[in-house]
């Protein structure tokens, strides 16, 4: 008899072809005249952040700080460019996890269709903000992820427990809480950091953090692509540097590296991602 987690990861897989049908059809958005494949730049960010991602970095601030250090993407197109682009190789790294690291079925499910919803939602508000706007969103949103890189470097994250899922209220708590996750990664916050947080005050093991993530990543990120996609909110070459350089990062991390010491690193990540912050808020300023 098959597993539930197969028809979940068919369907995922129907999601990731209808993510690519709508790629192809539409291509290079409206206004962006930056034609051609992409540029070792862009592939060079994708492999980088992706590699990272697999092993609990979180791709979105990294990536959001490079676009700005190398001027690759204007600030308005950044969100957009993020969800279709790091979609494919997030897609990667759920099929990955959710076979390697076990967690319990009808959490997983629930946990990833509350991110799909918010993510949905907050991808249709955030394709049609201007300039400005996208960048005080993104501003405070690298200051939450700064934050929570800090927490993790200091081992103020709870310790958690030994659960594989969740049920009653703690369910519904978790749901709530991925669903604001989900609206919240259309601007550009990473959702390993906070799910994280949220799984291990929960009193479920943290490891199971990395099939959650990757899974409602995976999830959300088709969704909310192919919304930044229509509304043509995006740019298209460094979308396909993220998607081209992100796969074998993915492979490589997954099956050969497996694992690092990564503190070091993220307290890099930390003194980037808040000098990206304030230099996207005092854009914003500047326009007031």
């Amino acid at each position: 008899m098959l597993q539930p987690l197969f028809y979940l990861q068919v369907i995922l897989a129907l999601f990731t072809l209808a993510l690519v049908v709508t790629w192809i059809r539409i291509g290079r958005p409206a206004g962006d005249e930056d034609r051609g494949w992409p540029r070792p730049a862009h592939l060079g960010v994708g492999f980088v952040t992706n590699f990272f991602d697999t092993l609990g970095i979180g791709s979105f601030a990294p990536t959001t700080a490079m676009y700005r250090l190398f001027k690759l993407v204007p600030d308005e197109r950044i969100p957009g460019t993020l969800n279709v682009g790091h979609a494919l190789a997030t897609i990667l790294q759920a099929f990955i996890y959710t076979r390697l690291i076990e967690v319990e079925f009808r959490t997983l499910a629930t946990l990833i269709a509350a991110s799909v919803i918010g993510a949905w939602l907050g991808a249709g508000i955030v394709a049609q903000w201007p300039r400005r706007r996208i960048q005080i969103g993104m501003g405070a949103a690298l200051l939450v992820a700064a934050l929570l890189f800090t927490l993790t470097n200091l081992g103020v994250v709870a310790g958690g427990g030994e659960a594989i899922g969740l049920t009653g209220s703690k369910l519904a708590l978790a749901a709530a809480g991925n669903f604001g996750l989900g609206a919240l990664m259309t601007l550009g916050i990473g959702l390993y950091g906070p799910s994280l947080i949220m799984i291990s005050l929960l009193g479920m093991d943290p490891r199971v953090a990395f099939p959650i993530m990757m899974g409602s990543c995976a999830f959300l990120m088709v969704v909310a692509g192919i919304r930044f996609l229509k509304a043509g909110a995006y740019r298209q070459r460094p979308a396909l540097g993220l998607a081209i350089g992100g796969l074998p990062a993915v492979l490589i991390a997954a099956f050969i590296v497996k694992s690092l010491s990564l503190t070091t690193i993220r307290w890099l990540v930390v003194v980037v991602v808040l000098y990206t912050a304030v230099t996207m808020l005092r854009s914003a300023a500047r326009r007031a």
